[in-house]
């Protein structure tokens, strides 16, 4: 028996922040990320709540460590905060979730709302019961897994998201992307998990590199940010793999871009998941699903072993418009750098969270030579 909870209020349409205007009376505490201040950005969404009590809080940085949330949850308490607000990419998200999760072990009066403004089309977060942390002197990432944490309402405003970089729409994208993969493959995928990937797949193919050609694309961006939702959505329902395992602990080590080493490692990772050099692979139910995303895409073949082989030239093809690297090496990463601490990456990787539910049950030698493969 599968259940399938979704608990999150998503607001969509023009003039969607105007919904803030609904709240009277409350203690908010606004998590931001700092450009949102330097751009002035922040001013939108505070023009919308200036008649509650609020305290902005915007000491985020990418991967949010351990005593960045501690902050957090200090002024959070010392606030008497009653709903957390937060705008930003998948850390400020991330952040204000964790922020949640412990201030609610300390305070009498529980924050009894959390809503989530994504700014960037990537993690899904606002979406999901995950909340990702660092710890720097472990240099190792570890998730935090909970419906209490998954955001009341996520709002959705195109207009936060026109004109983000081309380099950080790219990684946004690819990890938008390897979400849709490894949540179709996951062995707690649904046929309901399956439809929200097969409908973002077609807008991630279609709509990615226009939104990375043209950031004032509305029509690019809209729907670039419809398809982060709706992997979110389905990940929060199967969670990930092994290429999201992999990717925590690389980038918590290598501090290498979270959509980038995604990026970087897809194809190989499909490759091992697929098992092609398996006579059975007609048999693979991995195989046969990465052939119903080749579909989706156009594939007109009916054999597993081109149809995985045709989806991973469509992933590198897109990969290179988007002129992201193809291995750590292109990043700028040092060879010999990354190897010695493969052995680190593949032990923090074999107990990542997300490994859990990849479809293949990976050795530590498959992760090892995983990114042998990348290097």
């Amino acid at each position: 028996m599968q259940k399938i909870h979704f608990k999150t209020t998503i607001w969509l349409g023009s003039e969607v922040l105007e919904g803030l205007k609904e709240l009277k009376n409350r203690r908010i505490f606004l998590v931001a990320d700092p450009f949102l201040i330097e751009n002035g950005q922040i001013n939108e969404i505070v023009r919308h709540i200036d008649h509650n009590d609020y305290l902005v809080f915007s000491d985020i940085v990418p991967d949010p460590p351990i005593e960045k949330i501690v902050s957090g949850v200090k002024q959070i308490v010392d606030f008497q905060a009653d709903i957390i607000l937060t705008i930003g990419g998948g850390s400020a998200i991330d952040a204000a979730k964790a922020m949640k999760y412990f201030a609610n072990r300390i305070l009498t009066n529980k924050i009894d709302q959390l809503i989530a403004v994504p700014t960037t089309s990537g993690t899904g977060s606002e979406v999901t019961n995950f909340s990702i942390i660092t710890i720097p002197e472990r240099g190792t990432k570890f998730p935090l897994v909970t419906d209490e944490i998954q955001p009341d309402i996520a709002i959705l405003d195109t207009n936060l998201v026109m004109g983000v970089p081309p380099a950080v729409t790219a990684d946004t994208g690819m990890d938008v992307l390897t979400h849709i993969l490894e949540s179709y493959v996951s062995i707690k995928s649904t046929v309901l998990s399956d439809a929200y990937c097969e409908k973002a797949i077609k807008l991630v193919f279609k709509y990615l590199e226009r939104a990375h050609k043209n950031g004032e694309d509305r029509q690019a961006r809209e729907m670039m940010h419809l398809a982060s939702c709706l992997a979110g959505i389905a990940f929060n329902q199967t969670s990930l793999g092994i290429n999201h395992g992999i990717a925590h602990a690389a980038g918590a080590r290598l501090h290498i871009p979270h959509g980038r080493v995604n990026g970087i490692l897809l194809p190989s990772v499909i490759h091992f998941n697929a098992d092609l050099n398996e006579s059975g692979y007609l048999q693979n139910r991995t195989a046969m699903k990465y052939l119903k995303l080749a579909k989706c895409l156009g594939a007109s073949t009916n054999n597993p072993r081109m149809g995985v082989n045709t989806l991973i030239r469509q992933i590198i093809q897109l990969r290179n418009s988007l002129k992201m690297p193809a291995t750590l090496s292109e990043f700028g990463l040092e060879k010999r750098e990354v190897e010695q601490v493969i052995p680190a990456i593949a032990e923090a990787a074999i107990n990542d969270a997300c490994t859990k539910t990849n479809p293949v049950v990976p050795s530590l030698q498959d992760i090892e030579t995983i990114i042998q493969e990348i290097l």
